[in-house]
């Protein structure tokens, strides 16, 4: 359980990492930050998100909880060179969106009296940094809790109160391979999608005359190039199997058009009508 005398460490002071670091500090909870970029340390600490923080990974000592938000390469490497730092009983957790391989990864390294519950909040953003930090991105999003048969009932605890104390819309439960999974559709072909949007042609002179589909659509378009990549490949399976799936229903739609069957095409519109009316009941 999560106390006003639990010491939280987060580990990447980035847009999830400072929007983290604003939410638990305003529950209530003593935060430190980990961060070798010095501005996002000094705005952190001006807005009283955090109590103590900068570069040295010694910070760490003393930590209950220790939340990771970095890069899942980088977040596996941390925990390789700085593990000894952490006290015996800590609960290790993060944010990163894929799951199998790095579960698999840090459990294989980490001390047999440190625990790792992994955990996704679905809050991210196109934007990067701290200074687009924002804890009431949480408020509408729901937050992934992903254990294995390894974890605790205390683990598995600390995540549901750090997801709680975020007042995360809505608290679910996947295994690794169903959250890989689920996240190669509704997230990462999401992405490949608006970017090969983007790609299709030059958009340059169209922003006179889009409208609002078009927009929404390339939202997230904008995205971090060296991020990205990093979770499509982790996620690799999942995703190629996603994409072949959408190319197919591409081109059964292409058919329906080139043939001028109405009929078919008003069916493929009223079924994707009922599953996104699906998207507008609350859990």
């Amino acid at each position: 359980m999560i106390s006003k005398d639990t010491k939280i460490t987060i580990i990447g002071l980035g847009l999830l990492g400072g929007s983290y670091a604003q939410g638990l500090s305003e529950a209530g909870c003593q935060v430190t930050g980990i961060d070798i970029d010095p501005e996002a340390i000094q705005y952190a600490k001006e807005q009283g998100w955090i109590t103590e923080g900068g570069p040295d990974p010694e910070l760490v000592a003393g930590s209950g909880i220790v939340i990771s938000a970095l890069y899942p390469k980088t977040f596996i490497e941390w925990v390789g060179k700085y593990q000894h730092l952490f006290t015996s009983g800590t609960i290790l957790t993060d944010v990163t969106g894929v799951k199998r391989n790095v579960i698999r990864e840090i459990n294989a390294i980490l001390r047999p009296d440190v625990e790792y519950i992994a955990a996704h909040p679905m809050a991210g953003r196109e934007s990067q940094g701290i200074h687009f930090a924002d804890c009431t991105r949480f408020h509408q999003a729901n937050y992934i809790i992903v254990p294995t048969a390894a974890n605790t009932e205390r683990a598995i605890q600390t995540a549901r109160d750090i997801a709680e104390a975020l007042k995360f819309r809505y608290i679910g439960i996947l295994t690794p391979e169903e959250h890989d999974n689920m996240i190669g559709f509704v997230s990462q072909l999401s992405h490949v999608i608006a970017v090969s949007l983007m790609n299709v042609t030059d958009c340059t002179d169209l922003v006179k005359y889009t409208g609002d589909s078009f927009r929404d659509l390339t939202r997230i378009a904008s995205i971090n190039e060296n991020l990205w990549p990093e979770l499509f490949l982790q996620n690799q399976d999942y995703l190629l199997a996603e994409i072949d799936a959408f190319v197919k229903e591409m081109q059964d739609f292409r058919n329906l058009l080139e043939a001028e069957d109405v009929e078919g095409m008003k069916q493929k519109m009223i079924t994707s009508t009922i599953r996104r009316k699906a998207f507008d009941v609350k859990p």
